[in-house]
């Protein structure tokens, strides 16, 4: 990446941020030869970042401003660079590092205050000639007043907080009757992401894409556009794939994107890099609406620094320390592609899972990520756990670059995207470029994927090795069973595995190339592009699910209700003994500042299992709905209801106990060593996954 003149900007550099963003700021700092200095709470005190950097200082929070500022001072830091999220955006926190004397790298507090403020930007930028989508603030009304302005404007309409990005709380209302619940979800949204339920409300565009500008700007003078970036892909406002530059958007459509952010910009005396989003209709490219400026570093970054060659982290550097911009002319040179790795289980309404990274490993692209083989995964941030990125001459190579990099990218011990991204870079729509942002959202929720033969085969492998071992099941899963490579002679002996679709494979071990971890009862493969969770069943348990789902009427729904991800309960819906029918809402979970709503899948009375305020894990009860009896038919005769046998679920509070672990674990490895495709048939064995509830996503 080009470099500009060698005088360093500052000595030392603090990174208010963790995981990949602090991890990528390092990398410059290192280049140019600046003291890099971490902060990082109790739950990252494990994590990469601190770690990498040449100095780390503890904080409560990465919000604590005072706290971020004090470490700045004590570790002799020049500058703190805020990263994204967390403080970037944060007025407050620039007057704070300077009345310190610690330069912040980011804008002046005028872009600060005028730009994080959805309201008072758009209004702003209205003023100097850059279009707005048609909408309005609903700060100081009453909700019948905001009725009557949305009716006004029209619907759809987007709610939205004022004081925050990145999706969170965003929500649709498609007519007078969605506003109400709509405007309750973004205000308990917002207030609780950024300590501010202040909406906006704008006319809901329909099928957009998603274009945004980088912009950076000195105080001599300078304000440059660096092209724009095509970020249309987005699952509930959050962003999945991003590149640059759009492949919908010609020379003459560029040149007027350009100097509507540069005007932007200019307005507010904007210094550094900045990101000028605006909305355009599929059909009218020419008629870009601007939605919002970020005063910050993008998470997408990356796709323009690979297309233009400017390491956008040091030109915030420079310019914070008062360098002019000194850059030669700007040329977009060939297709760069990001794709971003959550932590979420697709096949459960991409909802985010959590876990300990058994094993990790880049693919062969750029990959600046936030984990390595034992990191933790929690609930407490963001699920973004990596970005992958491609570059090539043209579009069509940089996909294929992305997709191969992705297949060689190995996460194992969590639930990721990995596959599914895989998936979305081979839609047709996405291929051709004909995308817009519900794209998505309209695609069906995928199955868990089918394990391939290789999969299944070298797990079949471990699980015999282990239990040739002896493994005796004491400490953890992950204590006792390391990353192991399959090899060796295969065996005879055939392995029964349930992948996360809750289909059963009855397999034999074979010498493949693949990598496991875990054991003795569950464990994470990547064979053929793709990683998989496979837990061996016994005959013990192959032989009560077969009972089970004998008892179990067809079309009877289980009604023990539970948990799609771990979090926290922020509002129950229902009282005990309610009678709700279909599809009533009945707990409200937050995690990492989303939202996600249980509802009833058949009419009956509540037993609620859990309280606001509580913290449950994936799969905990937390309600029970007994389906209400049918109307009895005059001259039928009525059968007995059978009730299907509740779905075992774990409470945060109730974790297995070892001795139960191996007790499952000797069952296991005693069938292994007994068992034959003549003694155990699994074909035809009921699923025992469960089905996630219907969720309700606001980010």
């Amino acid at each position: 990446m080009s470099s500009t003149p060698s005088t360093c900007p500052f000595d030392s550099v603090l990174v208010a941020n963790r995981g990949e963003i602090a991890r990528r700021v390092f990398r410059t700092l290192r280049r140019l030869g600046i003291r890099s200095v971490a902060v990082f709470t109790d739950a990252d005190a494990d994590a990469p970042h601190p770690r990498e950097a040449d100095h780390a200082v503890r904080v409560p929070s990465y919000l604590d401003v005072d706290a971020v500022v004090a470490a700045a001072v004590s570790s002799g830091a020049d500058a703190v660079h805020p990263g994204y999220g967390f403080l970037s955006e944060n007025a407050g926190f620039a007057r704070a590092c300077a009345a310190a004397g610690v330069v912040f790298v980011g804008p002046g507090v005028e872009a600060l205050e005028v730009m994080g403020d959805k309201i008072r930007a758009k209004q702003h930028v209205a003023a100097h000639d850059v279009p707005t989508v048609p909408g309005f603030s609903a700060t100081g009304l009453s909700d019948p007043q905001i009725a009557a302005e949305a009716d006004r404007v029209g619907y759809p309409l987007l709610v939205k907080p004022s004081a925050g990005g990145g999706g969170k709380g965003m929500t649709v209302a498609t007519g007078p009757d969605d506003l109400a619940d709509a405007l309750a979800t973004a205000r308990r949204v917002a207030a609780a992401a950024f300590g501010d339920d202040t909406l906006l409300l704008e006319r809901l565009l329909q099928r957009p894409r998603h274009i945004e500008v980088q912009v950076l700007a000195d105080a001599h003078g300078t304000t440059l556009s660096l092209g724009e970036r095509e970020c249309t892909l987005q699952r509930r406002h959050q962003k999945v794939i991003e590149e640059a530059p759009s492949p919908v958007v010609d020379a003459a459509v560029r040149a007027a994107l350009g100097e509507a952010a540069v005007a932007a910009a200019r307005s507010v005396g904007y210094l550094g890099a900045g990101t000028v989003e605006f909305l355009v209709a599929g059909d009218r490219l020419d008629e870009p609406f601007f939605i919002e400026m970020n005063t910050r570093l993008q998470v997408e970054h990356p796709v323009t620094e690979l297309v233009t060659g400017i390491d956008l982290v040091e030109q915030q550097l420079r310019v914070a320390a008062g360098f002019a911009l000194e850059l030669d002319e700007i040329r977009l040179d060939g297709h760069a592609i990001e794709a971003r790795v959550y932590a979420e289980t697709p096949s459960r309404g991409y909802l985010p899972a959590t876990g300990t990274v058994t094993y990790w490993h880049p693919g062969d692209a750029r990959v600046d990520s936030a984990v390595e083989t034992g990191s933790v995964v929690s609930a407490l941030y963001d699920p973004m756990i990596a970005k992958v990125i491609a570059h090539g001459p043209d579009r069509e190579t940089a996909l294929a670059r992305l997709d191969a990099a992705l297949a060689g990218t190995v996460v194992l011990g969590v639930d990721t995207n990995l596959s599914d991204l895989r998936a979305l870079l081979a839609d047709p729509a996405v291929r051709a470029g004909h995308l817009d942002t519900g794209l998505l959202d309209r695609r069906r929720t995928p199955e868990a994927p089918q394990p391939p033969t290789d999969a299944l085969a070298a797990v079949a492998a471990r699980v015999v090795a282990v239990a040739d071992a002896g493994t005796s099941g004491d400490g953890s899963v992950w204590d006792r069973v390391g990353p192991w490579r399959a090899g060796g002679a295969s065996v005879s002996r055939t392995v029964s595995l349930e992948d996360d679709g809750g289909r059963v494979h009855a397999v034999a071990p074979a010498q493949v190339d693949a990598i496991v971890t875990g054991g003795p009862v569950e464990y994470w493969v990547h064979a053929d592009g793709g990683a998989h969770r496979l837990r061996v069943v016994s005959r013990r348990a192959a032989a009560e699910r077969r009972r089970a789902g004998a008892g179990r009427a067809p079309g009877t729904v289980d009604p023990d209700l539970v948990a799609p991800l771990p979090g926290t309960v922020v509002a129950v819906h229902a009282a005990e003994g309610d009678a709700v029918e279909a599809g009533a809402r009945l707990v409200t979970i937050e995690a990492m500042k989303m939202e996600h709503t249980v509802t009833s899948p058949h009419a009956g009375t509540v037993r609620l299992r859990t309280s606001p305020g509580a913290q449950v894990a994936r799969d905990a009860v937390v309600a029970t709905v007994t389906p209400r009896a049918p109307e009895p038919v005059e001259g039928a005769t009525r059968e007995p209801a059978r009730t299907p046998s509740a779905m075992r679920a774990t409470s945060v509070a109730e974790a297995p106990p070892e001795a139960e672990d191996a007790r499952i674990a000797e069952d296991t490895h005693a069938d292994v060593a007994s068992s034959s495709p003549e003694s155990e048939d699994p074909a035809g064995i009921p699923a025992s996954a469960p089905t996630p509830s219907p969720e309700e996503n606001h980010s």
